[in-house]
């Protein structure tokens, strides 16, 4: 009977152990143990009358404004109800892995981030973690945030200060299994201060504003929540939401991009939301990303002019096509 319970409690070591090593091998503890979160400090952002205003344009041009308020998708340019700007909403997307929701940011100390202090806002907007200490989902694009300067994070943290309070309660955003707890493993700690980009290097500096603004989440195709190797910014990301299904475009300066492009069609195109004749989907948001200077656009467009060409022929015109890469529908997608 002994040695039966002693082989017994072998196996279950060797189990154990196997179970363990599988663990490590593959998704890692994060999932089970909770994301990586760095202590939250006392700190301060001090308001100023310069950091009202460029957190005025950064709100706008990084997303926040957009995906924290709600919006009437039936009405032209999908207006935010007077007086309810930054107070949450859903995210009203197709293919998500659950129901997200853009928390209520007010100074509202019922139902929004009243009583959030200036380095929770830091850790979720930089770092992925919530005010509670729960990782967030990553379509709110903290993975690019995390290069966002210490001063463009400040201003965007004194705006939202600012902004008037709004009584509205969301509801916490509901991620489903496996899922939600695979997004642990995503936040990473930051514990370096982030310098000012260098706006004298035309292309270093729209790299910078291109990641900021979440640019490659739409036009880099994914796997399994993964960029396509090769295929940056070459689009090909199918998006449905209320304004109707669009595939995002190929950014590339290949013939099947836009290498036609020049600085003042870009910039009109990112002012207007129309190429020429033809107008643009308004998933793409255009009607934020008008909030940049011309001096930011042209340094985004330098920097588009330096990435990889990819052939990659995306037209919204056409049926859908399958690409065999990219693994899934694309709008008259064909990857050659």
């Amino acid at each position: 009977m002994k040695k039966l319970a002693k082989i017994l409690l072998l196996v279950v070591i060797f189990l154990c152990l196997l179970f363990a090593a599988a663990i490590t091998l593959t998704v890692g503890w994060r999932p089970i143990i909770g994301p990586k979160a760095r202590k939250l400090v006392e700190r301060k952002f001090e308001s100023t009358p310069a950091r009202l205003e460029r957190g005025a344009r950064l709100v706008r041009t990084t997303g926040c404004y957009y995906c924290h308020s709600p919006h009437d998708y039936k009405a032209p340019g999908q207006p935010v109800p007077p007086g309810q700007e930054f107070s949450g909403e859903e995210e009203p997307y197709g293919g998500l892995p659950g129901r997200v929701f853009a928390p209520n940011l007010t100074p509202d100390h019922e139902t929004g981030a009243g009583n959030w202090t200036d380095d929770q806002f830091a850790r979720a907007i930089r770092e992925g973690i919530g005010h509670d200490g729960r990782a967030l989902f990553p379509m709110m694009p903290y993975q690019g945030f995390r290069h966002m300067s210490d001063e463009d994070l400040a201003s965007i943290v004194v705006y939202i200060r600012s902004v008037p309070p709004v009584r509205n309660q969301v509801p916490r955003t509901q991620i489903i299994f496996p899922v939600k707890y695979l997004i642990r493993s995503a936040p990473e700690p930051l514990m370096e201060s982030v310098p000012e980009p260098d706006t004298f290097d035309k292309v270093k500096w729209g790299k910078y504003l291109l990641t900021r603004s979440g640019c490659g989440d739409c036009h880099t195709p994914v796997i399994k929540g993964q960029g396509i190797e090769g295929m940056t910014l070459a689009g090909g990301t199918t998006l449905t939401s209320p304004m109707g299904t669009v595939t995002s475009a190929n950014l590339t300066p290949d013939s099947s991009g836009i290498s036609y492009y020049d600085e003042a069609l870009f910039i009109d195109v990112l002012r207007t939301g129309k190429v020429k004749a033809r107008q643009l989907n308004p998933t793409m948001p255009y009607s934020e990303i008008k909030y940049m200077t011309d001096d930011e656009l042209k340094a985004v467009f330098a920097y588009l002019r330096t990435v990889l060409p990819v052939k990659h022929r995306v037209d919204n015109s056409l049926p859908p096509t399958y690409c065999k890469l990219c693994q899934s529908t694309h709008g008259g997608g064909e990857q050659n």
